[in-house]
């Protein structure tokens, strides 16, 4: 089973619920840090790294001797990464979207096949679980390819037992491409008005895909919030979406989260909450 933890929003609080999860799964358990423009996973679980590999994209290289200018590559490529200047052509490499067109218009061979380096992949073990992430290099504006390389080693690494991914925050393409291929897709909320607004977002765009929908409230119970809380439960009863466990608001959870600490580890009460929560999502992985 993979279960992909996203949210509408960054700080909803995927990470606490992935790395808290983590001691207190039953199962064989593969976790993953999809999040891979800011990977903060290997912060509360402090891995041991045991292999890194670059991932790459291919993108055009252009032999100016053999070039007729004759202008087909730039005419197919539909992200305007190559262009005519004068008697001179240039490729922006940045630019390119690595889908082949050019090198299939060309008459004249005149282009090779280099590479654009999009990030990394790193796996090892924390606490007996598998560990991978993904962390893309700096400047590179396009994730996606290096999400389903992640994705793939995600499946490989799995080895028939479950898996974690602490997707991407938002609504957008790393998102999106994050969610497709999960089993489960468990959205953690914010019972605040900009929480739940891009909550609600975040449910619309995620019921497109083919996983079923479950919903953590984290930061329940604020003081002086209980419309808040009660706005989110109602709207989740409407939708047919089952709320699996309400995480309390504590400064003592907060301060603890920004030394490290996972929220599992609080005290027994903590420990139980997560417990339970885990025992929910398999049931609702096997319904699914």
């Amino acid at each position: 089973m993979r279960i992909a933890v996203a949210s509408g929003k960054g700080g909803a609080g995927k990470t606490s619920l992935v790395s808290s999860l983590a001691p207190v799964w039953e199962r064989p358990l593969l976790l993953v840090d999809a999040d891979v423009e800011a990977p903060n996973l290997h912060l509360f679980l402090h891995p041991e790294i045991s292999r890194e590999e670059a991932v790459t994209l291919p993108v055009p290289e252009l032999n100016a001797e053999a070039c007729t200018l004759c202008g087909r590559c730039r005419e197919i490529c539909s992200y305007k990464a190559i262009a005519k200047l004068g008697r001179r052509l240039k490729i922006f490499g940045d630019m390119c979207h690595g889908c082949g067109g050019c090198f299939a218009v060309c008459p004249a061979n005149a282009l090779r096949q280099g590479f654009r380096e999009l990030g990394t992949l790193s796996e090892g073990s924390a606490s007996g679980r598998s560990f991978l992430m993904g962390r893309t290099r700096i400047g590179e504006a396009m994730t996606p390819p290096l999400l389903r390389a992640l994705l793939r080693r995600a499946s490989d690494l799995a080895r028939g037992g479950d898996t974690l991914i602490d997707c991407p925050p938002g609504v957008s393409c790393p998102a999106m491409t994050v969610v497709q291929r999960a089993d489960l897709v468990l959205l953690a909320a914010e019972p605040t008005p900009f929480g739940f607004h891009d909550f609600t977002l975040a449910v619309r765009a995620f019921s497109r895909a083919k996983a079923p929908l479950a919903v953590v409230m984290n930061r329940a119970k604020m003081p002086g919030n209980e419309a808040g809380d009660a706005q989110l439960r109602d709207f989740c009863r409407s939708r047919g979406l089952p709320l699996l466990a309400e995480v309390p608001f504590s400064r003592t959870a907060a301060e603890y989260g920004a030394q490290g600490g996972r929220l599992c580890d609080i005290s027994e009460d903590w420990h139980g909450l997560f417990a339970a929560l885990a025992q929910r999502l398999r049931k609702e992985g096997v319904r699914s």
